[in-house]
């Protein structure tokens, strides 16, 4: 067990970079995101169908389109979250995208009629209350701040979705077969979006081909895979309240790097979020 927890740091590890790629790179959002999807699958596609090729293909019907719908919702989160960068400091965008936890426990409550005890609905509003908080700080970093935390928690609620599809889906599906699909739509899905609104797929340098295969291998391969993994074999609250630790190491990143210091209302607003978020992680119903 210990083995596994610490594995989960890769994870941690290779998520918090991709804030620092995004920023790196010249090429718009959404072009960012066709290079990461396409380096994700050059990497992944040929293990799947060489080694899982029976199982790839023997999906039911229900199952495809669970996994291609989680996909897709997964493309257009990686496009709200990069644009975020764009407007907003690393550590408000990386903070907000992660209340996705939020999104899937208000789910919960409006679509499965779940009833969630009395320490669930305070961490709830904690999240909420510490979201509006980093969402309306005027910080300094980032070109449109309040532009920036709305694209984020756009970000956040497209995660959302993105897990429970894909929560479901891991039920009868492995993991190597689920991402396989999911990466493939979700490649599938900015690729039409940037071929509609016009865009030239290449052309941008080629830093932003070095920070898409760099996000293919250590926020995808080894940030959002492992968590998947690690939902097999450890619970699923450990697993989102280990999570945590990302907006942290993003921040130190940020301020390494970029020189970001966030203001002092968001490092309180996203104390107020990682305390509601973990407290809600630590809700036994």
């Amino acid at each position: 067990m210990t083995n596994k927890k610490l594995f989960m740091l890769v994870g941690v590890l290779g998520a918090s970079f991709s804030s620092l790629f995004v920023r790196a790179s010249t090429a718009p959002s959404l072009i960012l995101v066709v290079y990461r999807s396409f380096f994700s699958m050059l990497l992944l596609g040929p293990y799947a169908l060489l080694r899982h090729r029976k199982e790839v293909f023997s999906v039911t019907r229900k199952e495809w389109l669970l996994a291609v719908a989680s996909g897709i919702f997964l493309g257009l989160h990686f496009t709200a979250y990069f644009e975020s960068l764009r407007w907003t400091s690393i550590a408000s965008a990386v903070v907000l995208v992660n209340t996705s936890v939020f999104f899937v426990a208000m789910a919960g409550v409006l679509f499965l009629r779940q009833k969630p005890s009395r320490k669930a609905w305070i961490a709830m509003g904690l999240t909420f209350l510490g979201s509006v908080v980093v969402a309306l700080a005027n910080t300094t970093a980032g070109a449109d701040p309040l532009r920036g935390n709305l694209f984020s928690l756009l970000g956040s609620l497209l995660l959302a979705i993105y897990t429970m599809l894909g929560a479901v889906c891991r039920r009868t599906v492995s993991n190597t077969t689920y991402t396989f699909w999911a990466y493939l739509a979700s490649l599938v899905t900015v690729l039409i979006c940037a071929l509609a609104g016009g865009m030239p797929l290449v052309g941008y340098g080629s830093v932003n081909y070095l920070t898409g295969f760099g996000m293919a291998v250590c926020c995808t391969l080894l940030g959002h895979s492992v968590f998947n993994w690690g939902l097999k074999y450890l619970p699923a609250a450990f697993v989102s309240t280990f999570k945590l630790m990302e907006p942290v190491l993003a921040a130190v990143w940020a301020l390494i790097l970029f020189s970001e210091k966030p203001s002092l209302t968001v490092i309180l607003g996203s104390c107020v979020i990682i305390f509601g978020i973990a407290l809600y992680n630590t809700n036994k119903e």
